[in-house]
This record gives structure tokens, C-alpha cells and sequence, in this order.
């Protein structure tokens, strides 16, 4: 593999690590497919040939998936589209998981720069927020874990944050001979019953979003641990507003 970073498409890293992320399948796309994709026809005005390919391509796998799907591109997924916003991406048939990828700029615009090549299909989990996590793999060991969402301050997670740092640093060392890039960031979600998963690998630097470590441009020679959203700050005594 000339380029490292191309162990990072999901196509590409998840025969490596499928034992330690959630099951999904492939489905690969022609060149007119892609094309369909880039132009946001979502097929519901009549179906051209390659929307009516597709949906067939997909309506197997997503037969053999009990309940709704989750799905997405192997470089991005739909969540700037309403029906993220509304069902956390969950979809049923074959002809809403095609609509959804296409009502997506995020895919729509990936997919114009040549960078989807795959749709990936998995079990559509409902996710628990205060259970995702960013980490900051620097020189294969964990430097930085940021809480995912910034929506607010969790306080269960102040409880935790010293049992899921030591986790998620155990299972950055037990993985780590399988990574071919040592410097990297990994999406990983805890779930009930205390096992990581890896949610997707990211580059490191821009445009990968930092979260609350905010800067890449800080010293990685020291790590920054366990990063979460602070509780809002709480003003006593007198205070004195002018306008």
C-alpha cells in the first residue's frame, strides 16, 4: 500500500479490526452509480437506471440486517440530513437508505471528489451520547480521549473518567501492532457491558476536528489525557449588571 493513510478507509481497516467494530457490510458502486450519488438524484421522480441498480445492490444485505440499518459511504456518513437529525440515521428498505446518502452534502460532495467508493451497511444502534469518544493515537499510544459530543457537561462522566481512560489506553496497546499508521484518531463507543468498538479512523490533523483538545498545533510530547466539558459556571453574591 504506497499510502499509509489509505488503511484509514473503512473498505480497508475494517478486515483488520472487524473484531474490534461493529458489523458491516460492502457494497461496492459503479462509476454511474457514483455519478447518481454526486448529483443527489434521490430516485424519486423515476428511477434511472442507475438509482434501480443500486437499490437491487442493496436490498440483500439489508435483508439479512434484523430491524433497521444504519448507513453510510466508507468515507462519511449522512448526518447533516434531517432523517439524522430525527432517527439518528436509521433506515428499513433499500429505497430510503439510497435517498438518504443522496439528500446528503456531506456524501454528495465526497462522492464528486471521487473519495466514496463503497456503501456500508450496518445494525442500526441507538447510541448512548455520553458513551462516544474521541482518541488521539500519537506515535502508537494514547496521547488525548475528548469527549465526542460537545452539546454540554455529563456528569456520570466525571465518575468514569479515570476507568475509561485506563480502557481506552489498554485497547490502544492491544491494537496497536495491527495499525499500519501509528499516528492517527479513532472513533471508539463504550457499550453497556464495557467493550470498545471502533466507530471509524480519521486522519490526523485538519480536517479532522479536534474537539476539545482545540489546537493541533500543541505539544504532543505531553499527553493531554481525558478532555470533557466543563460544568457551567455558577456566579454568587451580588452581581452588578449595566447596559
Amino acid at each position: 500500500m504506497s499510502d499509509k493513510n489509505d488503511f484509514l478507509r473503512m473498505q480497508n481497516w475494517y478486515p483488520v479490526l472487524a473484531g474490534h467494530t461493529f458489523l458491516t457490510s460492502f457494497v461496492k458502486m459503479r462509476s454511474d452509480v457514483i455519478a447518481a450519488l454526486a448529483a443527489g438524484e434521490t430516485g424519486e421522480k423515476g428511477k434511472g437506471a442507475a438509482v434501480r441498480s443500486i437499490i437491487e445492490d442493496l436490498r440483500q444485505p439489508l435483508a439479512a440486517i434484523p430491524g433497521n440499518a444504519f448507513v453510510c459511504v466508507d468515507c462519511c456518513a449522512p448526518t447533516d440530513t434531517e432523517r439524522f437529525a430525527l432517527k439518528r440515521g436509521a433506515v428499513y428498505s433499500p429505497e430510503s437508505a439510497w435517498k438518504y446518502l443522496a439528500l446528503s452534502e456531506k456524501v454528495r460532495n465526497a462522492a464528486a471528489a471521487g473519495k466514496a467508493e463503497y456503501i456500508c451497511l450496518k445494525p442500526f444502534r441507538r447510541m448512548n451520547r455520553t458513551r462516544e469518544f474521541r482518541l488521539f493515537i500519537y506515535d502508537g499510544k494514547l496521547n488525548a480521549m475528548s469527549q465526542y459530543h460537545l452539546i454540554r457537561h455529563f456528569r456520570r462522566l466525571e465518575g468514569v473518567r479515570n476507568q475509561y481512560w485506563t480502557q481506552a489506553a489498554d485497547f490502544v496497546d492491544k491494537i496497536v501492532w495491527l495499525l499500519p499508521v501509528k499516528t492517527l484518531v479513532m472513533d471508539i463507543y463504550f457499550t453497556s457491558s464495557g467493550k470498545i468498538l471502533i466507530i471509524d479512523l480519521n486522519r490526523w490533523g485538519e480536517p479532522t476536528d479536534p474537539l476539545l483538545v482545540r489546537d493541533w498545533n500543541r505539544d504532543w510530547s505531553s499527553p493531554a489525557g481525558m478532555l470533557l466539558m466543563e460544568p457551567p459556571t455558577q456566579i454568587h453574591g451580588d452581581v452588578n449588571v449595566s447596559f
